[in-house]
């Protein structure tokens, strides 16, 4: 009798955990999942294209501690915006450097500090590794130990806990890579920017779609004549 009630009350449990996860809203399953893979519409989210103060030059990185954002200009008034992890309180600077190198896959060596906060890590990381803390791609600014790249922590993304680094999504590192040469100018800064959706200018209205109609004459000669496809 007492192992049929323990069953019983485990399939009572088991019971109650079903119902909740078929009756938690859809919407609040969405929210757990923005906080699991990098906060909300407010820290985290996805990247996009954004309005941005056209002071900037393209090709200028403006990265935003204050908006968890790094904003990549890549015309005037225009901005690619990705989220990203920032640093934690005690590791916050702000300044303007370049990029000065950039890695594929680079292998990852924790500082001194790190290893005195936490003895057990590794030594060393090799390039490449699914639990390399700089994920597949790094951009070096300057002289310091701080950088651009990836992460093997995608759910970070958006919140304060670098130490200094700036933490992206590895697609997103991925996207930005290859836009940013040697010699960029990286502003680093807790300003908060306004930004929009970007508004595409005539010149970037794409033309109506064509297609050529083939008429033949009384002849048989063939003459054609381009129409606009809606």
């Amino acid at each position: 009798m007492r192992v049929r009630s323990i069953i019983n009350r485990a399939l009572a449990v088991v019971g109650t955990s079903i119902v909740m996860a078929t009756t938690i809203p859809a919407v609040a399953q969405a929210q757990f999942v923005d906080f699991m893979w990098g906060g909300d519409s407010e820290w985290g989210g996805k990247r996009s294209t954004v309005a941005f103060d056209s002071k900037y030059r393209p090709g200028q990185v403006i990265v935003s501690f204050g908006d968890r954002r790094l904003y990549l200009i890549t015309k005037p008034g225009t901005a690619m915006s990705y989220p990203i992890a920032v640093p934690r309180e005690q590791s916050r600077w702000q300044g303007r450097l370049n990029v000065t190198q950039k890695r594929e896959n680079p292998s990852w060596t924790p500082t001194p500090e790190m290893l005195r906060e936490n003895p057990r890590l590794p030594a060393w990381v090799p390039g490449g590794h699914p639990m390399n803390p700089l994920g597949v791609r790094a951009l070096y600014l300057g002289s310091s130990t701080y950088r651009i790249h990836g992460t093997d922590a995608p759910w970070t993304i958006g919140q304060a806990v670098s130490k200094g680094c700036i933490r992206m999504f590895n697609e997103d590192v991925l996207d930005l890579y290859p836009r940013v040469p040697v010699g960029t100018v990286v502003t680093v800064t807790w300003e908060r920017f306004k930004t929009g959706p970007a508004i595409a200018s005539d010149s970037e209205t794409p033309p109506p779609a064509q297609r050529r109609v083939v008429n033949f004459g009384r002849k048989g000669e063939a003459a054609t004549r381009t129409v606009a496809v809606e």
